[in-house]
């Protein structure tokens, strides 16, 4: 029997259900959501892919034209070319890592030129020292790629980027939903609201390990991960959600730390939907809490990880302060430098705590679960 690809996954699978059990008729079409996925105007989806959003050419003339930046190692040496004391070497320049105004960096350090950058206006104007995006949008707000655009570790298949991919697909905890309620189209809405919760279950590959399956149900850890449940409002115009700005706690964990988030101040997606309800994949962009991305990084990779793609958190502190260009503090001085994360999402069924289960006593909880049997 033959399926046509023009019917959605549900029909197709009552279809086939029908005929191989001849338990009845099979569903009409009028009777199949419109979308996979989409049911009583809500959709889920999880988060497969994370990456700052860096834009390369191949050789990365065009960005850094002055080349890429020396790592930790190469700065070791160069500040004790003789060697000395655990204390008075590798000791002090962990100190300084630390707290970089406390040793004047005579490092170069290039940062990038190029116009072209990914990313959101964030701030609804075009500067002279705002990006150009691939698609020749002005205004595109991201002085974290400038700061740090010509460091190794956050380019192309570097161990960051590399890393942060893996570590998103294979760790619960960077386990991100986002779930769109008041949902009439996904082409076009004027209304719909976004909520972002941690999940705790895995997420289904493909034979191959390679493609994150769609499909697949994902509950919220309504417990342990309060402080990553959000409310964004948004719209759906021709296919492309946008939010309104918030402040958001993005779990970002790594093999060698525990659980930590980066902080984003007025934080906002732009995502294209597939009209499947499949796949979503786009942006997210705010001003980026640079104390917190500074210390959950030095948590996450040490100096000698730092080494492999030759990222000097020294010198690195200093470009993010540098180029901060958000959210001022109380002396003034901005606290936030904008960015913008790559992201791509894929449908899963979100399953919310019973609330049943959540309100009742201990002793009767095994209760309840036994009358939803």
């Amino acid at each position: 029997m033959r399926i046509s690809k023009t019917l959605g996954r549900a029909a197709a699978a009552s279809l086939i259900g029908g005929a191989m059990l001849c338990a009845g008729p099979a569903a009409s079409a009028d009777e199949a959501p419109e979308v996979f996925g989409l049911k009583n105007g809500t959709i889920g989806f999880a988060l497969n892919s994370t990456r700052w959003g860096i834009f390369e050419t191949k050789d990365g003339k065009q960005e850094c034209p002055q080349g890429f930046n020396m790592g930790p190692r190469d700065q070791i040496k160069a500040l004790f070319p003789e060697g000395g004391t655990v204390e008075g070497t590798q000791l002090a320049y962990e100190s300084w890592v630390r707290n970089p105004a406390d040793k004047e960096d005579n490092f170069p350090f290039h940062e990038v030129s190029g116009k072209v950058g990914y990313g959101l206006d964030l701030d609804g104007r075009v500067d002279a020292d705002d990006f150009v995006s691939p698609d020749g949008e002005k205004g595109i707000d991201n002085a974290f790629y400038r700061a740090l655009g010509c460091i190794r570790m956050f380019r192309g298949e570097a161990s960051y980027a590399h890393f942060t991919e893996l570590w998103v697909r294979e760790f619960n905890t960077n386990r991100i939903l986002i779930e769109l309620t008041g949902v009439d189209s996904l082409t076009n809405d004027d209304h719909v609201v976004v909520s972002m919760y941690r999940g705790k279950d895995k997420l289904i590959m493909d034979v191959n390990g390679k493609k994150v399956m769609p499909g697949a149900s994902n509950r919220i850890d309504d417990r342990w991960s309060k402080k990553y449940t959000h409310r964004l409002n948004g719209k759906i115009e021709n296919g492309v959600l946008t939010t309104e700005p918030a402040d958001v706690n993005w779990a970002w964990s790594s093999w060698y730390s525990d659980p930590f988030d980066y902080q984003f101040k007025q934080g906002r997606f732009r995502v294209k939907l597939d009209p499947s309800g499949e796949t979503a994949e786009g942006l997210f962009g705010g001003y980026a809490d640079i104390d917190t991305f500074r210390q959950t990084l030095m948590r996450g990779y040490s100096t000698h990880h730092s080494g492999y793609g030759d990222m000097s958190q020294f010198s690195m502190a200093r470009a993010l302060f540098r180029n901060a260009d958000g959210i001022p503090g109380p002396d003034g001085k901005n606290t936030a430098i904008s960015a913008s994360l790559r992201v791509s999402f894929t449908q899963v069924f979100i399953v919310h705590p019973d609330p049943k289960v959540a309100t009742a006593p201990s002793s009767d909880v095994k209760a309840v679960e036994a009358s939803r049997r």
